[in-house]
């Protein structure tokens, strides 16, 4: 589980950024099928992120800081990729 969620932290990451770029792409030029697609995945990715930390939490027995600074880290640009690197990668499975 803990792999799975890391591989996701990454994937929900780089959706977050690719809606930085098709956002634009919908507004500036009126091309919103980019960010219909990137949305869609982002939300799968998001919710999935979002699940994944609480069943690691539960399972790994993470602190209340912990479980809620990873789920803080999936509304802020580059968060998941930071929770990936100082906190995901570090657990012993």
């Amino acid at each position: 589980m803990l792999q799975a969620l890391r591989i996701t932290a990454i994937l929900e990451g780089i959706s977050y950024l690719l809606l930085g770029i098709t956002m634009p792409l919908k507004y500036s030029m009126n091309m919103p099928q980019p960010n219909y697609f990137v949305g869609m995945a982002h939300g799968v990715l998001f919710i999935a992120y979002c699940s994944l930390v609480i069943i690691v939490a539960s399972k790994y027995k993470w602190n209340l800081k912990l479980s809620f600074l990873s789920l803080l880290a999936s509304l802020i640009p580059f968060g998941t990729f930071y929770a990936d690197w100082k906190w995901f990668r570090t657990i012993k499975a």
